[in-house]
């Protein structure tokens, strides 16, 4: 059986078969969901799922390492220190063991380390040299569907390591509480606003030596947080400093909560966190569509 050969079309033709073509056409069409059509796609999940598969293939036990640090402090402070100091007096006049002071500080302090690190180097690696966004951005997925979906897994590593030191807490007896079970909740929203301000701060960052700067705010807010010692035995311009200091929020509410000292103060810090969740959701989705979908 011959092949059969059909004639090459004329240069005419193919002028005209060229200027036929629609080019929008053939071009991919990305589709938006009805709820802010530009900015979100309603698939946050997939890239979650994205990064819980990366976690557990490489580098899970690196993640899983960060749970050990508030344990440690817990011992070689709460236990250790905590033999030597006896009892401490809460901002609200409560007087606690030195190991109950600051396991509630430690806790939101697990949860401000889980979100931060995971919203910051991570996110840095993946949109200066992975250039993962600028390909999920060519789908269908929107500016807000990378950020709530980074987001959501730095939530999930600071939710790990805050369960994990709450089971500690419990053993050791450091939950003072039954309004202690709101802790968790709490940490949640801790974890959350972090994960969402860093991630904000992170997409201003073009070296590593600009991000060299985010452990070093993290430490002072983590040695001076009112975490290893009461707010009252610093001078007052320091004390308003410190207030000022988004962990401090943190230590509180956990702090009343686990210690049973609730009231409507603890009302002021949770409006603290959802502002902070609001400006940084808000900053991370204008810069991520500025940034890939100019």
């Amino acid at each position: 059986m011959t092949e059969r050969s059909w004639p090459a079309p004329s240069r005419a033709e193919q002028g005209a078969t060229a200027e036929s073509i629609d080019t929008d056409a053939v071009r991919p069409r990305v589709q938006r969901g009805i709820l802010l059509p530009s900015l979100y796609a309603g698939n946050a999940r997939a890239v979650m799922h994205r990064g819980w598969l990366v976690v557990a293939k490489t580098n899970w036990l690196i993640v899983l390492s960060g749970l050990f640090e508030p344990i440690l402090y817990l011992l070689a402070m709460g236990i250790g220190l905590g033999s030597l100091v006896g009892t401490v007096t809460t901002s609200t006049g409560a007087e606690v063991p030195y190991a109950a002071f600051i396991a509630p500080a430690l806790l939101a302090v697990a949860a401000m380390n889980g979100a931060v690190y995971d919203s910051t180097w991570n996110v840095f690696f993946k949109m200066n040299y992975g250039k993962l966004y600028q390909g999920m951005l060519a789908t269908s997925l929107g500016p807000l569907d990378v950020a709530l979906g980074e987001i959501m897994l730095a939530l999930a590593r600071g939710l790990l390591y805050a369960g994990g030191f709450m089971l500690v807490m419990q053993a050791f007896g450091l939950n003072l509480s039954l309004w202690a079970l709101l802790a968790l909740p709490a940490v949640v929203l801790i974890a959350f606003a972090f994960a969402s301000f860093g991630m904000a701060i992170t997409s201003y960052m073009k070296t590593f030596q600009q991000m060299d700067w985010i452990n070093f705010i993290m430490l002072p807010m983590f040695l001076f947080s009112a975490t290893f010692y009461p707010l009252s035995v610093y001078p007052v311009a320091i004390q308003w400093l410190i207030q000022a200091m988004p962990l401090w929020h943190g230590v509180e509410l956990v702090r009343g909560l686990t210690t049973g000292a609730v009231g409507p103060h603890l009302w002021w810090h949770v409006l603290y966190y959802v502002v902070m969740v609001l400006v940084g959701l808000t900053f991370t989705t204008r810069r991520l569509r500025a940034l890939f979908l100019r």
